[in-house]
């Protein structure tokens, strides 16, 4: 790199490059999601510390172990951690160029995501029906708020694969198509983790 100085009609110097660095096309996507996500994980750590402060403001309303039902948190786990093994096998697919067979994970992968946030939604509903609303007690506001914040981010990731599907069935395995694809692997891989934390913490703890 070279560094050029000129004159302007004000005789003030001016600095610029003749010649500039070559960058990897693409090459800060990755680092730009990296940035995303842990400013997502500062999100989701705020709002386990509201949780673990509020967890036991039940305000004469129903307790943890009144409310949730374990047998259905377990098959909704289940469905988000087979979403993450499909999509595991998506990414193997893309290795191998075999672009039918990355579709094929990704739409099995979708399914067991909307399955999550159809079962999601049914317990928020059972919830309210029983009077168990958010506005019953601060424990119930911070588990709504918790639980729904990543449910949101869930159906964004559905959304973002069925875009995904279309831009691969369309355009094939490009190095485009195949960075997208390995950064929504490591927010779906992202979104597993924190769940495995939600059902620990806010469920399986406060029910045992």
């Amino acid at each position: 790199m070279h560094n050029v100085a000129t004159t302007t009609g004000s005789d003030k110097p001016v600095f610029f490059e003749v010649e500039e660095h070559e960058h990897e096309p693409g090459g800060s996507t990755m680092l730009g999601f990296w940035i995303y996500l842990m400013s997502d994980c500062l999100i989701f750590a705020v709002l386990f510390a509201t949780y673990g402060v509020l967890a036991g403001a039940y305000a004469a309303g129903p307790r943890p172990d009144e409310i949730f039902e374990l047998p259905l948190l377990a098959a909704n786990t289940a469905m988000l951690l087979f979403s993450s093994i499909t999509y595991g096998f998506a990414m193997i697919a893309m290795q191998n160029r075999n672009k039918q067979a990355v579709l094929l994970w990704l739409v099995v992968t979708a399914v067991f995501g909307a399955l999550f946030v159809g079962i999601e939604l049914y317990e928020f509903a059972s919830l309210i029906h029983e009077g168990a609303t958010p506005q019953r007690s601060a424990f119930l506001s911070a588990f709504f708020t918790l639980v729904a914040t990543h449910g949101l981010h869930v159906s964004f990731g559905i959304l973002w694969m069925i875009v995904l599907m279309v831009q691969v069935q369309k355009r094939g395995l490009l190095a485009d198509n195949r960075r997208r694809l390995m950064c929504l692997s490591m927010f779906w891989h992202f979104l597993d983790v924190i769940w495995i934390g939600v059902f620990t913490f806010v469920y399986l703890i406060r029910v045992i």
